[in-house]
């Protein structure tokens, strides 16, 4: 898929619905603070490297969404009855 200003595709098993994020709790704070989950430093050039800036809120919401994304895949392997998560699940 290619988003809007990129000239970069996307791989499908990539692409992440955002619409269904309420679904995994992504709708409410979190009270309890979570580990990051990515490499602030790396984010950051990258955004920057498109010519954009980042926000002091976007690193946490970055994670969070990584954090919604991995409890999908584990909940899809789960059903699978496989106890490893794949790229097939993300």
């Amino acid at each position: 898929m290619q988003y809007a200003g990129s000239d970069d595709l996307v791989p499908d098993y990539l692409e992440f619905n955002f619409f269904y994020m309420e679904d995994f709790g992504m709708a409410k704070k979190k009270e309890s603070a979570k580990e990051s989950l990515i490499v602030a430093s790396k984010v950051k050039a990258y955004v920057r490297s498109k010519k954009m800036m980042t926000s002091s809120e976007a690193l946490g919401a970055i994670s969070d969404v990584v954090y919604c994304a991995l409890d999908a895949a584990m909940n899809r392997a789960k059903a699978n009855r496989r106890s490893t998560v794949k790229a097939q699940d993300l």
